[in-house]
């Protein structure tokens, strides 16, 4: 019996185009390298026969340095001494409101890398077992929240529950959350919003209002109630 083979990245990628109607009837990896070659200055003489021979090839590899570049930068940048581009600020279309007064800002932390689908799986947990809302001693007193409470992160677009910290990193007015677990939902909060010149999403400013959480609790008869917040 035959055994299953896998395809090449290269076959998997030629399929799919072929399928939605691209057709892309490479024979080869090193016919791809030619096209790339063909198609690219830089890489007008690399050939999957060079690279046999040689291992490898810096980059640029043409008619001026048929053998590859290993240093390309000496005496100066090849374009000059430097290029300074303006970038325009446009200020985000984003607004704090009387529904939604606060701003939250997310971010990551050290031991986690983003929705720790691979950082979750070893001992960092123990860094970082959840994520929490970082609010102001201020901002949570005037909603009557204690630290430790559960409580509702809503916005324009979705609302999530997290434990609320108290912090006084952020100024009045500004909360703040990560985003490495998938259980918090904290995404689901921020905005459509994305920059204008690199389309990244804008999760740094998202206006949003922070509300106690009713949670259940036992009561002297065994009976679960009701009752505001996680530290009463």
């Amino acid at each position: 019996m035959r055994e299953k083979q896998g395809m090449a990245e290269w076959e998997i990628v030629c399929r799919l185009a072929t399928a939605m109607g691209y057709p892309m009837m490479y024979s080869s990896a090193a016919a791809i390298m030619d096209e790339i070659a063909h198609m690219t200055p830089t890489f007008k003489n690399i050939s999957f026969k060079m690279l046999d021979e040689r291992g490898s090839v810096q980059w640029p590899c043409n008619d001026e340095a048929p053998e590859g570049t290993p240093v390309m930068h000496i005496d100066e940048f090849t374009r000059g001494k430097g290029r300074f581009m303006e970038t325009v600020y446009v200020p985000t279309s984003e607004r704090s409101t009387r529904k939604f007064p606060l701003i939250l800002t997310t971010g990551r932390i050290l031991s986690q890398y983003n929705v720790g689908a691979q950082t979750r799986r070893t001992a960092n947990v123990a860094w970082h077992a959840e994520d929490v809302l970082e609010i102001h001693p201020h901002d949570a007193e005037v909603r009557g929240v204690s630290d430790g409470d559960l409580v509702a992160l809503s916005s324009r677009v979705g609302r999530t529950e997290l434990r609320a910290r108290f912090s006084d990193r952020m100024p009045v007015g500004v909360c703040y959350t990560t985003f490495h677990h998938p259980v918090s939902g904290a995404n689901v909060v921020t905005t459509d919003n994305s920059d204008w010149a690199t389309n990244c999403p804008e999760y740094k400013v998202t206006a949003v209002q922070v509300d106690l959480v009713p949670e259940p609790v036992a009561d002297e008869a065994g009976r679960e109630a009701v009752v505001a917040g996680g530290n009463r």
